[in-house]
């Protein structure tokens, strides 16, 4: 579906003139190194969604400082998500999950506010392939970390079984990770904001009121949040199965 979806956007936009906008608007351009480069929609969302996670750390970094002895509803809500955050890691990586709690949490945040964005008329950073693959990269490295920590230089003979002719294949899997890992993220996210664009660029006008918020609901909300804890599930499955292999 998303294929085909990647495969009509076009048409449909080619056809329809300009009434279609995916939202990708380069805004300042820069010169880099004699190469005209872009600040693009994606740099401003990321950006103020960064912005907005850092206000709320700080905000609730107040809340429970200030209430430390008695907390408040805001301090006893914070703390509730960060036992529920450390279950989940705990109960998917076992014995040695608290170093990586804190990644886990930080990317969990960003991905799901960062998909759930449009909901505030803003276009997902997650949408800009970009944004995900620079997401799965730092889970990859990670994960060889993790795996070069625990197992030394068997992660590399490894590559060698069960027969050596298997090492290009292997190490080809290796590398998929992190392909994987983006495409499924920037995938689903795109086809959400491809669909809400042919929507609101193709329908008239009476169709545009009342109904785009249910789809803002699935594709920004219930697709995000699904969005965000399979790339966490992964994460954590993959960093636990190379530790423990």
């Amino acid at each position: 579906g998303y294929a085909m979806g990647m495969i009509q956007a076009p048409m449909l936009a080619a056809a329809s003139g300009n009434d279609v906008d995916f939202m990708v608007h380069g805004l300042i351009p820069l010169n880099f190194f004699g190469h005209k480069v872009w600040i693009t929609t994606t740099h401003v969302t990321t950006l103020i969604v960064m912005i907005f996670i850092m206000v709320l750390a700080l905000i609730a970094r107040r809340s429970i400082m200030k209430d430390y002895e008695k907390p408040s509803g805001l301090a006893n809500a914070v703390e509730m998500v960060v036992e529920m955050l450390d279950k989940l890691v705990k109960s998917t990586m076992g014995k040695h999950w608290k170093p990586f709690a804190n990644y886990i949490g930080s990317i969990m945040f960003f991905i799901f506010i960062a998909n759930t964005s449009g909901l505030f008329g803003l276009r997902a950073p997650t949408a800009d392939y970009g944004t995900t693959l620079s997401l799965a990269l730092i889970t990859f490295v990670m994960i060889q970390y993790s795996a070069f920590k625990t197992r030394k230089f068997r992660m590399f003979t490894d590559l060698f079984q069960p027969i050596p002719v298997l090492f290009p294949v292997n190490v080809i899997g290796e590398f998929a990770t992190p392909v994987s890992l983006s495409l499924r993220l920037f995938g689903n996210i795109m086809a959400g904001t491809i669909m809400l664009s042919l929507w609101y660029g193709l329908l008239p006008i009476f169709a545009k009121l009342g109904l785009p918020a249910f789809l803002h609901v699935y594709f920004d909300l219930f697709s995000g949040a699904i969005q965000t804890f399979v790339f966490a599930m992964l994460t954590m499955t993959f960093i636990a199965d190379k530790r423990n292999a």
